[in-house]
């Protein structure tokens, strides 16, 4: 079980500031401890079609210098491209699975193996039905495509966020139904409280096909003793479940009144003597 932190609350997204360029966060998050990062793929740090070869190699070199790995990546959902895989606009879902495919091939060339999947919402006057059809078949084209990259693609309930994969038996429907190897499932703490459920439940529920995680008390605050969320019991139910992939901060990002360094350090501190 490795700790890495999420690159929104150093980045421009959503909020505009505050912003740091990749290699310093890179730099920050490894003084901190951090085992990996999960590089958001917005501007300024990693839109793909912003970095060329040479670009990406020297963000290898500064992970492999910093002994910082590439947990995962995700892509920007939301703004003027839209990248909503579930859209009634076809363009839009071409759109969306391209940039998927290219984050994808950005994380594989940054040396990470996981690429965050959001399924998408339901747009007024689509069935969910034909929404989720589009998702499902859109999963179905990233998923084949990262396979020969080598990246493996988790599935993530965003109750708070949208409304077509919002629960645990959302994400292992999907999963199922797309029957891909390279296809599995994490979840994101923040959701499961959005929906009144209980962590570790996922957890176990998920079992061995539970591949990622985001940790996130309410209003994205950083983990802690005092937060809604059995952190203790869910480490636990990890261990217990064997869980080897990377628990990601997710955190702070919401907002502009926040120090990231200061999250991502006390994320740090509190969760590194739980996991051990």
């Amino acid at each position: 079980m490795k700790l890495s932190f999420n690159t929104w609350v150093y980045s421009s997204f959503p909020v505009w500031v505050p912003s740091y360029p990749l290699d310093e966060t890179i730099r920050r998050l490894a003084r901190i401890g951090y085992d990996g990062i999960e590089i958001g793929a917005a501007a300024p740090h990693a839109y793909p079609d912003y970095i060329d070869a040479d670009r990406r190699q020297e963000i290898k070199a500064v992970l492999d210098a910093n002994g910082i790995a590439c947990s995962s990546m995700l892509p920007a959902p939301g703004g003027g491209p839209g990248f909503n895989v579930s859209s009634p606009l076809e363009a839009e879902r071409a759109n969306a699975i391209d940039q998927y495919v290219k984050v994808a091939r950005l994380c594989a060339d940054l040396g990470g193996k996981t690429l965050l999947y959001v399924a998408g919402w339901q747009v007024f006057g689509t069935t969910t039905d034909q929404a989720w059809e589009w998702s499902r078949e859109a999963l179905r084209t990233i998923a084949a495509k990262a396979a020969d990259m080598g990246v493996t693609v988790a599935i993530e309930p965003t109750s708070m966020d949208s409304n077509l994969v919002e629960s645990c038996d959302d994400a292992i429907r999907m999963m199922r139904e797309v029957g891909a190897p390279n296809v599995k499932l994490m979840f994101d703490t923040i959701h499961v409280l959005y929906r009144s459920e209980v962590p570790t439940d996922y957890a176990y529920r998920m079992g061995a096909d539970l591949h990622h995680i985001h940790l996130s008390d309410t209003n994205r605050n950083a983990p802690s003793a005092s937060g809604k969320v059995d952190y203790e019991a869910l480490v636990a139910a990890l261990k217990e479940i064997d869980f080897k992939g990377y628990v990601t901060m997710e955190i702070g990002f919401n907002r502009r009144d926040v120090d990231p360094d200061y999250v991502a350090r006390s994320a740090y501190e509190y969760l590194k003597p739980l996991v051990g």
